[in-house]
């Protein structure tokens, strides 16, 4: 699971900048630095903080973070199918335009 790699490409999505997202999550633009380049792994606090800030679910995160070798090779048949589908569903839901639509329910 690549916590990192789903934080930089939401936040890249919603074209927030490092700094800017470090700022609205209450940490350093060096300590975000390192999560995003898996340096480091984010505390839950600090989790919460950016998802917070990025404002959507921690769900998105996991969803987008999953990597072939989370999955055991019993189950990978199935991840191979279905994990495109939901994974561009999960980014959809960070654009942007579905963004400001999901949350307004």
């Amino acid at each position: 699971m690549n916590i990192g790699f789903a934080i930089k490409t939401i936040r890249t999505r919603l074209a927030i900048s490092q700094l800017e997202l470090a700022e609205r999550s209450g940490i350093t633009q060096t300590a975000l630095s390192q999560i995003e380049t898996g340096k480091k792994r984010p505390a839950q606090k600090t989790l919460d903080s950016i998802c917070a800030a990025l404002d959507i679910p921690q769900s998105i995160i996991y969803l987008v973070a999953i990597e072939d070798t989370d999955v055991s090779p019993e189950k990978k048949a199935v991840y191979d199918m279905l994990y495109p589908s939901i994974k561009t569903l999960a980014l959809q839901m960070v654009d942007p335009a579905h963004h400001s639509l999901m949350n307004e329910k």
